[in-house]
């Protein structure tokens, strides 16, 4: 079972670093691909292009590296729900935009609905393993 876990950490992590970085060397899209939401306002949609890309990679990297596992995957459990919410909306609305989940070209819809659902049990998992393992 630690192996799984310590697999699951690794593989989750390496995602949301792999997804940061796309992010960070191109804010302006991403701030694009936000702002295509239409769910912010201007200054929240710069300013969350700015701040959620770094998120990202240091829980990446804390849960690649085994280090504040608790603490990185209630935030990743949070960011999940956030883009569940996010890409439900605009399945909702119809809207036919770019998630910016990772690169350009990734369009919101079912699938990637799926993915985060997937993304968000992985994190659950992990993190009340981790806190399980606190309480000890």
């Amino acid at each position: 079972m630690k192996q799984l876990l310590s697999l699951l950490r690794f593989v989750l992590g390496g995602i949301f670093v792999y997804a940061a970085l796309g992010k960070i060397l191109d804010p302006t899209q991403f701030a694009e691909s936000i702002d295509n939401y239409r769910l912010l306002p201007y200054f929240l949609t710069t300013l969350t292009a700015a701040i959620l890309p770094w998120l990202e990679l240091i829980c990446g990297f804390l849960l690649i590296l085994g280090r504040k596992v608790a603490a990185a995957s209630l935030i990743i459990i949070v960011l999940n729900c956030i883009f569940i919410l996010a890409i439900g909306s605009a399945v909702a609305r119809g809207l036919d935009i770019d998630c910016g989940c990772f690169s350009a070209g990734s369009k919101v819809g079912w699938v990637r609905l799926i993915e985060d659902f997937a993304l968000l049990a992985v994190a659950v998992v992990i993190w009340k393993e981790a806190r399980t393992l606190q309480a000890r």
